[in-house]
């Protein structure tokens, strides 16, 4: 999901011409992701109320969804394979489900049954393990983001499955953990490189 790498705050060359040194999107990608994935999962969780469902969708639309994309476009502009497709692809997740909330109050297609919506949860969580893998060589902050939320999506792909409660308020525990997750890094890695030294721990790759 995100460069980790120290970034090079020195000027690069670039097909013989000076290049100043590209900023770190991550923060911007994390951020958007983690605070969308908390809010919602609060819900989830049922420690907020259903009258949220507007500021979520908001949320999922434009800060979990359009800035997550921005980043992984600017994470191609770097040459960052990972980072590129685990924030574009987690970008459209997001506007996906606002979409799979809004098309049937909108008359346009009927609601996906609970069947479907495990199929589509599942599929994202395996998504989300292979790319858990990529981050085996990353930091440990990172590690927990991506291993957090591979079990979060499985988590809500059985509550989905089974329609037992209980299952999808654990999920959304447990999302709200791997939110906070994703915005600790995010934090971490805005203050470590402007304070120019270690303020919050990730645990080197």
């Amino acid at each position: 999901m995100v460069n980790v790498q120290t970034l090079d705050t020195k000027e690069t060359k670039l097909s013989g011409a000076i290049a100043p040194a590209l900023a770190n999107p991550a923060p911007l990608g994390l951020m958007g992701f983690g605070m969308t994935t908390v809010l919602l999962n609060l819900l989830n969780a049922g420690l907020i109320s259903s009258t949220a469902w507007s500021m979520i969708l908001a949320m999922g639309m434009f800060y979990g969804g359009v800035a997550q994309i921005i980043a992984g476009i600017m994470e191609f502009r770097k040459g960052n394979t990972f980072g590129t497709t685990a924030f574009t692809s987690y970008g459209l997740f997001w506007i996906s489900l606002v979409a799979l909330l809004i098309f049937p109050r909108l008359g346009w297609f009927p609601a996906p049954d609970g069947i479907s919506m495990a199929a589509y949860l599942a599929m994202w969580g395996l998504f989300t393990a292979y790319m858990f893998v990529g981050t085996l060589k990353k930091n440990k902050a990172l590690q927990f983001v991506f291993a957090s939320l591979a079990i979060l999506f499985f988590l809500l792909a059985a509550g989905d499955f089974t329609g037992i409660g209980w299952i999808k308020t654990l999920a959304g525990l447990e999302g709200i953990v791997c939110g906070f997750s994703a915005i600790y890094l995010a934090a971490a890695e805005v203050l470590n490189e402007t304070m120019g030294r270690q303020v919050l721990p990730i645990g080197g790759a």
